[in-house]
């Protein structure tokens, strides 16, 4: 029978995250919860005291996913719920996780398991049937790059389920001014185009051994600003494809989001890459400095320790 560890990195969110495990009840064999910089909001109490689970505080990163990989390694069971704090289960699939613990372990090809992931405007869902979102992983089957906007990386196949994983946070999850106006979405936009001008495995990663970015990302690094057109045209029509494969009523509002998406990345990385080639053109040009005079040893110094 497969045992399930909830895993939830966070930031502050004490009373959403309190919700979710509310709805979670029975659904999960361990809890892990990461705050992302200095717990200031009473999480540990909520995690340790109330619901017996294990608290980590990690360095400040303003977003999730460098901290997976060191939250993954922290578990005691090999399937991992990846949710988040704003996020909770339908009582359906609630029913479906407590039915899977008392199951036998799935195939060794599946890799994880999908489920319904319905846009949130504010107030209410605006969508019922997508788009899905990677939330059970098999930790053994998966490989993971800790960088915003990436999903884990399966081995094999993903299952598909029409099961509702809600996500309810207190603003608009889609939309133009949710892209464009959102301090959060925005910084994410400029840490991904960072984090491409170097290597995967600069960043902290799950079985991510490669210094090669899976395509979605190189096509960035390569062609940015063709990339970014190719993909302000062509998501929407991705997206309304799955979309009707769905049977989800077409909204234009909803097309917007990921396209948008793309080219803010794009163009975050096109300024970055210009402003890294200037900085390391002027390093070349600037005039060399004059070697500095060796100095004499100091008797009987206390030799250097690294700093903790």
């Amino acid at each position: 029978m497969p045992e399930l560890s909830l895993v939830v990195c966070i930031h502050r969110q004490r009373e959403l995250l309190q919700r979710m495990l509310h709805h979670a009840e029975g659904c999960f064999d361990e809890l892990v919860v990461v705050h992302d910089g200095p717990d200031d909001s009473g999480v540990r109490s909520l995690v340790e005291d109330r619901y017996g689970g294990r608290f980590f505080e990690r360095p400040r990163r303003f977003q999730q996913e460098p901290h997976w990989a060191f939250a993954w390694g922290q578990t005691r069971h090999d399937w991992i719920l990846r949710w988040d704090a704003d996020e909770f289960p339908d009582p359906a699939l609630r029913e479906w996780l407590r039915a899977f613990r008392t199951q036998a372990d799935p195939p060794e090809d599946v890799s994880g398991f999908t489920f319904i992931h319905p846009l949130w405007d504010g107030s209410r869902a605006r969508t019922s049937r997508w788009p899905r979102r990677i939330a059970l992983i098999d930790r053994r089957r998966v490989r993971h790059i800790g960088m915003a906007d990436q999903a884990p990386i399966p081995d094999g196949r993903l299952v598909e389920l029409d099961l509702v994983l809600h996500h309810q946070p207190p603003n608009a999850t889609y939309g133009v001014r949710y892209t464009i106006a959102n301090t959060k979405v925005r910084r994410w936009h400029e840490e991904i185009a960072r984090s491409l001008l170097g290597k995967p495995t600069d960043l902290p990663c799950w079985r991510w051994d490669k210094p090669e970015w899976p395509d979605k990302w190189e096509q960035i690094r390569r062609r940015p600003l063709l990339t970014a057109l190719a993909r302000l045209v062509l998501s929407p029509l991705w997206n309304a494809r799955e979309m009707i494969a769905y049977r989800e009523p077409l909204r234009p509002s909803c097309l917007t989001t990921f396209p948008l998406q793309h080219w803010m990345t794009c163009l975050a990385y096109m300024r970055m890459r210009r402003e890294n080639k200037g900085a390391i053109a002027a390093t070349a040009a600037a005039p060399a400095q004059p070697a500095a005079k060796p100095t004499e040893p100091i008797p009987h110094a206390a030799p250097a320790r690294d700093s903790k």
